[in-house]
């Protein structure tokens, strides 16, 4: 799982670190790029903005929130699936909404996956672990 790349966007800085705790706690120990907002997500993906003139390796697997400032993750993900570079891209909404029109939302948008992100560390910890036992190790991308 060494040298794939994890894009996780996420602005809340508390989300954010539990989120890199529990893949440190699991030994996910990929190389993790981190978006604050959508727009920097997508110049990353695209190499625009900040990454313009780079040549940057698609993630393995984006993990994206919803309620982003700039942009927000739906936006970000129509963006990924309209471009042929990005549109297989996998991509699992990791949000706290449970509200049924963001998960409705996320998959007509192209979401591979929506998780609710669990309170409980433990529970948010397990996530994490299936998350990676199943995109990074199982999972076959295509080339």
């Amino acid at each position: 799982m060494k040298d794939k790349i994890i894009l996780l966007v996420e602005d809340n800085p508390d989300d954010r670190d539990l989120t890199l705790r529990a893949l440190r706690k699991q030994h996910i120990a990929n190389e993790v790029i981190i978006a604050q907002d959508g727009v920097e997500a997508l110049d990353y993906l695209f190499g625009t903005g900040a990454y313009s003139g780079q040549v940057t390796a698609l993630p393995q697997l984006v993990l994206l929130d919803l309620k982003l400032p700039r942009l927000d993750g739906i936006e970000v993900l129509k963006r990924i699936r309209g471009e042929e570079r990005t549109r297989r891209l996998p991509v699992v909404v990791l949000t706290t909404s449970a509200e049924q029109r963001d998960v409705l939302a996320s998959y007509d948008s192209g979401a591979s996956s929506y998780i609710r992100k669990p309170v409980d560390f433990a529970e948010f910890q397990d996530a994490v672990r299936q998350l990676g036992v199943y995109w990074l190790l199982l999972n076959v991308p295509p080339n």
